[in-house]
């Protein structure tokens, strides 16, 4: 079902963009705050909300289900509502925005995948948690990952912007949320794993690096498609079956790789990343 408009190791990648890098103008958020400073990637709310009225497509339909209906399940009023902010701020929740549009879409299709989904979308929406990535992907498998890390690397990359207290809550949410994705295993002790990765996850970590300006190969050497942590000849071959479902046209022979995301993005944003390049 296609979407509508509506080498064996993997190679080294970048692990942070700098701010003038991603497009906010398909969903992407470059500023200096991000969720995890109360939150983690909320997965099991997000499943939750997408699964009460899958015909949503609009943000003003999902905050009265949240606040409203109580789709999620909160007794307090304030807690509707901050789950609705939350979760608004991490993934969009607006079909008017690609990356939800998209992402709403794929979540239907392959169930497996919805962990990384939610995990690529609230990376691609979460300073905070882009940059928590950089320790997770150095680390090896079995090898434990811990919170000062966690910290550390926020603290090097946001200067002095949070206290201890905040530096300590974002690394215990940062932890939860990459435990939720498949990249950490473990209660106390969190330690590397490889989380699953399903076609649908390929199909939208290529759709980000596509939308942030890259073509070709590159395309399977950025950052997102680091944060799926499989081999390459992998990655190609879940390419191929993406390409056969009709989600995006993929071809690659040998080094020389192409790769049109036409089909899934409208006739502005395809307008707006001829204009971009």
């Amino acid at each position: 079902m296609g979407i509508t408009a509506h080498t064996n190791s993997r190679p080294e990648v970048s692990t942070r963009y700098r701010d003038t890098a991603l497009p906010e103008i398909f969903g992407f958020y470059n500023g200096k705050h991000g969720v995890l400073t109360s939150r983690t990637m909320m997965l099991d709310d997000l499943s939750t909300l997408l699964a009460y009225d899958p015909s949503s497509i609009h943000k003003q339909e999902f905050w009265v289900a949240i606040i409203k209906h109580n789709a999620l399940g909160k007794k307090a009023y304030s807690t509707r509502k901050k789950s609705a902010v939350r979760l608004t701020e991490l993934y969009g929740l607006d079909q008017s925005i690609t990356l939800f549009r998209v992402l709403q879409t794929l979540w239907r299709s392959d169930p497996i995948g919805q962990p990384l989904l939610a995990l690529l979308c609230a990376c691609a929406r979460d300073p905070l948690l882009r940059m928590t990535a950089k320790p997770l992907l150095h680390a090896r498998q079995g090898e434990e990952v811990t919170k000062k890390q966690l910290e550390d690397v926020v603290r090097n990359d946001a200067g002095d912007r949070f206290n201890p207290a905040t530096l300590n809550q974002v690394a215990r949410n940062a932890a939860s949320t990459w435990a939720q994705s498949g990249h950490l295993v473990g209660r106390n002790i969190k330690k590397r794993s490889k989380p699953q990765v399903s076609v649908a996850n390929v199909t939208y970590a290529l759709l980000l690096g596509y939308l942030c300006g890259m073509r070709g190969q590159s395309l399977f050497q950025s950052f997102w498609v680091s944060l799926l942590d499989a081999q390459e000849h992998v990655l190609q071959q879940m390419a191929r079956e993406a390409s056969l479902r009709g989600w995006f046209s993929y071809r690659g022979i040998g080094d020389v790789v192409e790769v049109d995301f036409s089909g899934i993005l409208t006739p502005h944003e395809r307008q707006v990343l001829s204009e971009q390049n």
